[in-house]
């Protein structure tokens, strides 16, 4: 909450402290608790999914860590002599339970290298740390709880607790579809749930990959990567960017249940993959394309961390 977080070391009381929240070696800690309970695992994992468009998430345990991550230069023009690049970051931890705690620490610009030449640097982290935070308060299922608690604390309409929440998140971005959808009614008690009949939207499967896709399937069509001109093998029909297909022969990625999460391209220790952009897919219109194939050295780091199991990975020959 920008407007709450003025310019000044926040105290770590004994209360606090016992939840785990340190200054670490920062320059200064901001702190914002707020009066809500959120201990629903649904709705923990609504705001990681939520905010993963604008900012990098991850999620510990009761935690949420948010980073938001922007480059600094010393001169404009990139060919000038003596031209420097550095990229920064800072995170918000967002602490669940009884009471919700955001917080964030800046740390020391020495932290990141040669960055002693940055201007204004922990002026623009605490900026960007309280944007953060007035984003995911504003968009996230926070919001409707901090409505509920101004309505009932102060008896007031829910009209004006929103404004109220507005006025205190000027910094917020708005962020689309980032509350979680409501989760279905659980039957009667001594009445099973019928399974509900869902239309699967074209060009969206479930996981995992068919192991057994090149007995099954053709190459259809190759794809040159552009970055190093290496030839990927799809298999299956393609339909536009509706229906992909699996790519790569020795790392595939069925394209249909891949849902663009990053993880693979994180874990990959030889930067087989990078991102390629398919519009108007419905899973996720990017992708991670296995523009360096040929340079797989078969550890499964990306085939273990995809959270859809949408990756195969198979030694030539």
């Amino acid at each position: 909450m920008s407007l709450l977080l003025k310019d000044k070391v926040y105290s770590v009381q004994s209360a606090t402290t016992k939840r785990g929240i340190y200054p670490l070696h920062s320059y200064k800690l901001g702190l914002y608790r707020l009066p809500v309970k959120l201990e629903d695992k649904y709705e923990i994992d609504s705001i990681v999914s939520g905010f993963k468009k604008i900012f990098v998430m991850d999620q510990f345990a009761d935690r949420i860590y948010a980073t938001y991550r922007w480059k600094e230069e010393n001169m404009p023009d990139p060919d000038e002599r003596g031209y420097k690049q550095i990229e920064l970051e800072v995170q918000v931890e967002v602490i669940t339970g009884e009471v919700v705690d955001m917080i964030y620490q800046i740390y020391p610009i020495e932290k990141y290298g040669d960055g002693l030449w940055v201007k204004d640097y922990r002026r623009k982290a605490d900026t960007n740390a309280k944007m953060m935070i007035d984003t995911i308060l504003r968009n996230s299922i926070l919001a409707d709880r901090m409505v509920e608690h101004i309505v009932k604390t102060k008896q007031v309409e829910p009209e004006i607790a929103i404004k109220e929440l507005e006025e205190m998140t000027p910094l917020a971005q708005i962020v689309p579809n980032a509350k979680p959808k409501p989760k279905p009614a659980a039957p009667p008690p001594g009445q099973e749930a019928k399974p509900a009949e869902v239309e699967t939207p074209s060009g969206v499967k479930q996981g995992p990959i068919d192991v057994e896709f090149k007995s099954k399937l053709k190459v259809t069509e190759t794809f040159t990567a552009p970055s190093s001109s290496n030839k990927i093998k799809i298999f299956g029909p393609r339909k536009g960017n509706e229906v992909l297909g699996i790519w790569g022969e020795f790392v595939s990625v069925d394209f249909d249940v891949c849902i663009g999460d990053g993880a693979c391209i994180d874990a990959c220790p030889v930067k087989v993959y990078e991102w390629a952009d398919f519009p108007g897919n419905i899973s996720s219109e990017k992708k991670p394309l296995m523009a360096r194939e040929p340079d797989c050295i078969f550890c499964l780091a990306c085939e273990n961390v995809c959270p859809v199991q949408a990756i195969k990975i198979s030694k030539k020959g």
